[in-house]
């Protein structure tokens, strides 16, 4: 399929910006940057269920899980971490086993518990900058 150039460039430019992004950020700040991307992946979720186009939604809800899983989850340093990592990745097993079921049901309101519990999470993280203690919990 033929796509027009201007939507090859803006595809372009947006990969640059992400990429331009992630090669600036220090640890907190790709973490933050996890955050706003499941964030954003979710709504986009949850907008595809309520319109039914099932590519966007199974698109966007793979890569909420993957973030979910591989790059929240997988930065947690449950070692040094210690309850805090431990409670963190349980509550990332359960917005698998949601953004899943939501999924499998297409249920928008799963996808709003999900964004829900994620949300304070996300900012309680945006309020922690430079602090000594954020290097203890994600890698």
């Amino acid at each position: 399929m033929f796509t027009p150039v201007s939507m090859r460039s803006a595809n372009t430019y947006r990969a640059v910006d992400i990429e331009s992004s992630v090669l600036g950020s220090n640890p907190h700040q790709l973490v933050g940057l996890m955050f706003s991307t499941l964030l954003q992946s979710l709504a986009k979720a949850k907008t595809a269920i309520q319109n039914r186009d099932t590519a966007t939604k199974v698109r966007t809800i793979a890569h909420s899980l993957r973030l979910l899983e591989e790059g929240l989850k997988g930065s947690l340093d449950t070692n040094r971490g210690g309850e805090l990592a431990r409670n963190l990745a349980n509550l990332y097993d359960y917005c698998v086993l949601r953004t899943t079921e939501a999924n499998m049901r297409n249920d928008a309101g799963m996808i709003d518990e999900v964004m829900g519990l994620i949300t304070p999470v996300a900012n309680g993280w945006g309020e922690i900058r430079n602090a000594p203690a954020v290097q203890s919990f994600h890698g």
